[in-house]
């Protein structure tokens, strides 16, 4: 991809900026009933039962992580209370940044306006922004859109909120399951792939690839 300088970048939060601990927050309350291969399997099932969740109708984050840790709890024989998913939900707000964040937005938002499209709540989500250290233009969420990533209408509501199009932004996430492949269907050309380790590369969907976001400034030219 050749330097692009868009109106706009736009960015997944969770995972991509915020360091996304729902695996740690699994191994809290169950570390201690499953040796290390259930906790992983327990880990992944509860990670593939909350992208289970949103796939349809909108509906509060908190039935979201109520339900998915109910669903892994059942499949993997361990003891589900409602107290452990509240647990968990509450702790979302307290998350803070990948320690590569800060420095890279910074640069960035000195030049171009940063957007964040997120899977979160209204109540949850400005205190993880305020933690990564930059100014945004605009945050929406899950909630506003009434749809949560992967689905189009998530995107398409913030390509109504800014009044621009596909053609204007580059997307940057640490997801193709949630972000990239959605991004690439809907004709977002320019985006950008953050290796957190969460999935696997899969180049069919064209992007750049970098390792943190402090190597976001040199693909937009800065």
């Amino acid at each position: 991809m050749t330097t692009f300088r868009p109106k706009y970048i736009t960015f997944d939060c969770y995972g991509t900026l915020t360091n996304f601990q729902m695996a740690e927050a699994a191994r809290d309350l169950y570390g201690e009933q499953l040796d290390e291969p259930r906790m992983v399997e327990f880990i992944k099932n509860f990670a593939a039962y909350r992208l289970d969740e949103i796939m349809g109708a909108w509906k509060p984050y908190a039935e979201v992580v109520h339900n998915s840790l109910e669903r892994a709890c059942k499949r993997n024989g361990v003891t589900f209370r409602d107290e452990a998913a509240q647990m968990v939900y509450e702790r979302v707000p307290t998350w803070g940044p990948h320690r590569d964040v800060p420095e890279g937005l910074a640069k960035v938002a000195r030049e171009i306006p940063l957007v964040i499209l997120s899977n979160a709540m209204d109540a949850q989500i400005m205190s993880n922004v305020e933690k990564l250290g930059a100014p945004f233009h605009a945050v929406y969420t899950a909630q506003q859109a009434n749809a949560y990533k992967p689905r189009f209408q998530a995107f398409e509501y913030m390509f109504d909120m800014l009044g621009c199009g596909p053609q204007d932004v580059l997307h940057c996430s640490s997801s193709f399951r949630y972000d990239l492949m959605s991004a690439h269907d809907l004709g977002i050309k320019n985006k950008v792939w953050v290796n957190r380790g969460h999935e696997p590369a899969n180049p069919y969907y064209g992007y750049v690839e970098i390792p943190h976001i402090s190597g976001l400034p040199g693909v937009v030219g800065l």
